[in-house]
């Protein structure tokens, strides 16, 4: 079997003390569940992974394909498609750009709560790359078995169950990882008004059990089945990194046991349950479970501002004109910067002297080793961009402005991409990006930002204890100011102040050890 379908965690339903520590997993993220059970734990896991950062719909910076760039890549570069044998699925070209003759498929179907773009809607746990004909085969089917009629493509089935109702079939490779997501999203959004048959086929509304007595019967012997492997728990720490919660199934694999199953009558505890072993790793990752990556790339701010402002603020010092601002967003453009305004009936703007800054919020790139800012952009009206626009970074005072971007030729609206930009200077630093416009009354372009990315690759060295520099703890060590750190496991600490035990800090390039007791 290929070495992503290995499987690196055993099904064992005992009483097994094991840590929970990992750098993926926030500390305490989960201490919420202890001592629940039943309908009590489904909610108590629904407050945990309930809201969550997603990514705008679609391709381009800030939506889903970009996502998937990440999130499901082999390591020669191929879109995982998870409904398709491994033969055909499709070599990728660039982040955000789809592949080739694929959709984005909901696993949970969109019209099961109505099609409205919500969380759910935009949600990566319950998006994978998809063949279009299969995809549309499927339809918005529920999974299940399918015993008669199959009309798939030879690897995913689409058919009648025992009931007569047509369902979908994974190949049995992933019905575990389909599963855990079906119970993942049975209990994120467990508060969903279901709509049309499958209310009655495969969902009840209400918060428990939602998934209805043969659904997640089936769904837990397919988990059992089809144990967590390392392409699935990497998965879940990139999504994790992109939307800020987990897949609490995949990193507790008895899970289900305890809110649907055989344990539903026994308190469930984190930190004396059986995990998923957590290995990391960037872009296609690897998947060999012998192989653990130290490091992984993450995204640190993405978005599309023709939906979103991305917090963004402005330093401007002279706006076109009195009562007209230099910086607008427009929904069909995003972020929009010019010094031209039409003013009565002139057929053509006059040109104003303008300058202003659209400034990004602050970006903490402390425990990072890289970090590189992309972005898409048009001009017109200025033959020389370069010489009045520009991306500058503000860091401890000092204003740098960036070289090396791909500037447009300025007469026209061709959206360009700004090539990968190098930011790895400023790596331990705060750092923010101000994208500055000028205009004169000769020269007044129009400068449009329609999506930016900013990633980086976190420091391998930051999850361990390496060689650890101890000078006195009094010497330089400053706890009022920016630090990171980490106990024994590899686990972050956002706060320090309530740790016990050996803690381990890194501030300014000196690594300490303090024991807090």
């Amino acid at each position: 079997m290929n070495k992503q379908f290995k499987k690196i965690v055993a099904f064992v339903f005992a009483a097994i003390a094991t840590s929970t520590a990992s750098a993926q997993i926030p500390q305490g993220y989960y201490d919420a569940l202890k001592g629940k059970k039943g309908a009590e734990l489904k909610n108590a896991v629904h407050d945990i992974i309930k809201k969550a950062k997603v990514l705008d719909y679609g391709s381009g910076n800030g939506a889903t394909w970009y996502g998937f760039w990440i999130t499901d890549r082999t390591d020669d570069g191929r879109f995982i498609d998870r409904y398709s044998p491994e033969k055909e699925w499709v070599q990728s070209t660039k982040q955000g750009v789809p592949g080739a003759g694929m959709n984005i498929e909901h696993s949970f179907p969109k019209s099961w709560w109505g099609g409205t773009q919500n969380q759910a809607y935009m949600d990566l746990y319950n998006l994978m790359p998809c063949e279009s004909k299969i995809n549309t085969a499927k339809s918005n089917y529920p999974m299940g078995l399918v015993v008669d009629g199959d009309k798939g493509n030879g690897y995913t089935k689409v058919g009648k169950g025992k009931d007569g109702k047509m369902y979908w079939e994974p190949s049995d490779e992933w019905k575990g990882d389909f599963a855990r997501g079906y119970m993942y999203m049975a209990t994120t959004y467990q508060n969903l008004n279901w709509k049309g048959d499958v209310d009655s086929q495969i969902l009840q509304k209400g918060d428990y059990p939602t998934l209805q007595k043969w659904a997640y019967e089936l769904y837990i012997k397919w988990a059992k089945q089809d144990p967590v492997n390392a392409l699935e728990v990497k998965r879940n720490n990139d999504v994790h990194n992109i939307q800020g919660n987990r897949n609490p199934y995949v990193d507790f694999p008895n899970l289900m046991e305890y809110v649907w199953g055989d344990s539903v009558n026994y308190a469930f505890d984190p930190a004396n349950t059986v995990t998923s072993e957590k290995y990391l790793g960037g872009g296609g990752g690897s998947t060999d479970p012998d192989t653990p990556q130290p490091g992984g790339e993450q995204i640190i701010y993405t978005v599309n501002y023709k939906t979103n402002d991305g917090d963004c603020t402005f330093d401007v010092t002279t706006d076109p004109k009195e009562g007209v601002n230099l910086w607008k967003r427009d929904k069909r453009f995003g972020w929009v910067a010019t010094g031209a305004v039409r003013e009565g009936d002139n057929k053509y703007p006059t040109k104003f002297a303008a300058d202003g800054s659209l400034v990004l919020p602050e970006f903490d790139l402390t425990g990072f080793e890289s970090a590189e800012l992309n972005f898409n952009h048009a001009v017109n009206y200025d033959s020389e961009p370069a010489a009045r626009l520009s991306v500058e970074v503000r860091c401890e005072g000092n204003t740098t402005k960036i070289e090396g971007i791909n500037w447009p030729a300025g007469n026209n609206w061709v959206y360009i991409n700004s090539g990968n930009i190098d930011l790895s200077q400023y790596v331990g630093k705060k750092i923010q990006l101000a994208f500055h416009y000028t205009s004169n009354t000769s020269v007044a372009g129009t400068w449009e930002i329609s999506d930016i990315a900013v990633k980086g690759k976190k420091d391998s060295t930051a999850t361990g204890i390496g060689c650890i520099n101890t000078p006195a703890c009094s010497s330089t060590l400053d706890l009022n100011k920016p630090y990171t750190a980490y106990d024994l496991s590899g686990r972050s600490l956002s706060d320090i102040s309530n740790a016990k035990g050996v803690v381990i800090v890194k501030q300014n390039g000196v690594t300490y050890k303090i024991v807090k007791k």
